[in-house]
């Protein structure tokens, strides 16, 4: 495999901790619902996006990136649903793992704490995903890992994104808060967890 792979040493600088070699594991196990919940995952961001543009509607920088990401995110939902339709993979319904959920607890109700927060989750959750698909991608067949490694660039964008929004909308220093919710989500990528998702911590039972 030729493809060239980013630059993405600010995204592994930026996260506590790399993904548990048993979670590569489990996704190996499970590649079928790996992408199912893929596909899940990159219609949540969009949708993510898309709150954010109703809820902020003086916000013209946040209005231009969010809808760039989300189209960029259904993009990427199309090609996970035609790899899947390829292979013959049924979409059904699964259940969401604790992770999003967990760091989203955090999130705190005022504003502008609140869109501070949310927009920190983001830039964790892009800069998680984007250390995924470059961990998983040498693992996988050749379709997969090209398709894994070409989300690269645009997650490590997203990530960079999220992060210079949060920092814009508070005149407070946002890094403590960074590495407060980054504690939370190396527990919940550390942590156990009952069933593989591409977000999970490390699975004891990979199941539906």
């Amino acid at each position: 495999m030729n493809a060239q792979v980013p630059d993405l040493s600010a995204i592994h600088e930026f996260l506590l901790c790399p993904t548990p070699d048993a979670w590569v594991g489990a996704a190996l196990a499970e590649p079928e619902l790996m992408l199912v919940d893929h596909a899940n995952c990159e219609k949540k961001a969009a949708g993510t996006a898309l709150n954010l543009m109703f809820r902020y509607l003086d916000n013209f920088e946040l209005l231009n990136k969010m809808s760039r990401l989300a189209r960029e995110e259904l993009r990427h939902f199309e090609q996970v649903l035609a790899i899947m339709h390829k292979r013959g993979i049924d979409y059904p319904h699964i259940s969401a793992s604790r992770y999003a959920a967990g760091l989203r607890e955090q999130v705190r109700p005022n504003e502008p704490a609140r869109l501070v927060d949310t927009l920190i989750c983001g830039a964790i959750i892009e800069a998680r995903s984007c250390e995924r698909f470059a961990r998983i991608a040498p693992h996988l067949d050749e379709e997969l890992q090209k398709f894994y490694l070409s989300l690269l660039k645009s997650e490590a964008r997203h990530f960079r994104d999220y992060l210079t929004l949060a920092q814009k909308a508070t005149v407070e220093d946002i890094a403590p808060r960074v590495r407060q919710l980054l504690e939370v989500e190396r527990g919940l990528v550390e942590g156990d967890d009952g069933e593989f998702r591409f977000h999970s911590g490390v699975p004891g039972t990979a199941s539906r």
